[in-house]
């Protein structure tokens, strides 16, 4: 029986359904975070008096490269065993679909981690930036001012289909997780709503990364913008793993889990560049490069 002290949370995944096809919150939410960043960073490139036309294409190189990076980050990180064994799992790596006894259903890819997103969104904004000649630091400092907004919506549909869930509780916030995986000795039980926790987290993030580029305008192209989005998302991500239920099986024994192991070079390699920023003082236009330290 579910204790209504705490938050009963049983929201339908579903946002619509029309003829038997359906829009998942998380769905919509992924795209609004990233329409929420498009409009963001086209603000940012105005501002910075970059052509319109080299904007245009930007969405489409985040938008492959942080779906590839994140479904692959997913299967290569957390689910090798499946993903990378078995015909039927290579497919569904590639494919939104999920093979069933009666064939392939469409069921969107389940399973995306944030890590591996990061690194097909570089990845992507490599090839973007060589292609439009602009800097590539000009352009992931930009990028990475609205990043955190994107991340807040994403945590969101996480929410929205119960799942990423915390640890037991009895704070008088847990909430009660209609799902198989928030049971405990087939009884729900009040958990941490750890995706919450990380949406609030990233929104805040956001809002520090305006009010500082409102004062420092001169750092986008150095790396700061990029080091310290990386490293307040992860450095929060690293702690916020303590209050998550393990993801896969193999963390169940683990003192750090693998979301927490992924983040510490993250962390690392953020907060260098972040320092690194700050001592780069030469500037160059976005259109010629970055800006190189003396």
């Amino acid at each position: 029986m579910v204790n209504l002290a705490f938050i009963d949370w049983q929201p339908s995944i579903e946002l619509f359904n029309v003829g038997g096809y359906s829009i998942r919150w998380y769905s919509m939410l992924w795209v609004v975070g990233l329409l929420a960043a498009y409009f963001i960073v086209q603000r940012l490139y105005q501002k910075q008096d970059i052509p319109e036309e080299k904007f245009e294409p930007l969405l489409f190189y985040c938008f492959v490269g942080i779906l590839i990076g994140a479904r692959l980050g997913h299967c290569i990180f957390y689910e090798p065993g499946y993903y990378l064994t078995s015909r039927i799992g290579f497919w569904e790596m590639l494919l939104p679909m999920h093979y069933t006894g009666s064939g392939w259903k469409l069921t969107g890819y389940e399973g995306l981690a944030s890590h591996g997103g990061t690194l097909g969104l570089l990845a992507a904004l490599w090839v973007y930036s060589r292609r439009q000649k602009l800097g590539f630091w000009t352009v992931v400092d930009n990028i990475a001012i609205a990043t955190p907004l994107t991340c807040c919506c994403i945590r969101l549909g996480n929410l929205m289909n119960s799942e990423i869930i915390g640890k037991v509780t009895d704070v008088s916030w847990a909430f009660i997780f209609h799902t198989n995986e928030s049971m405990v000795n087939g009884m729900l039980v009040p958990r941490h709503p750890a995706q919450l926790y990380e949406a609030i987290a990233y929104l805040i993030i956001f809002f520090i990364g305006l009010w500082i580029y409102s004062r420092r305008k001169d750092l986008v192209g150095t790396s700061f913008y990029f080091g310290y989005c990386v490293f307040s998302i992860f450095f929060f991500r690293f702690f916020v793993e303590f209050l998550k239920k393990e993801q896969v099986a193999f963390e169940q024994n683990m003192l750090l889990d693998m979301g927490q192991l992924l983040s510490i070079p993250f962390v690392i390699i953020a907060g260098y560049a972040m320092w690194k920023g700050l001592h780069n003082t030469t500037t160059k236009s976005p259109a010629q490069g970055d800006k190189i330290g003396k």
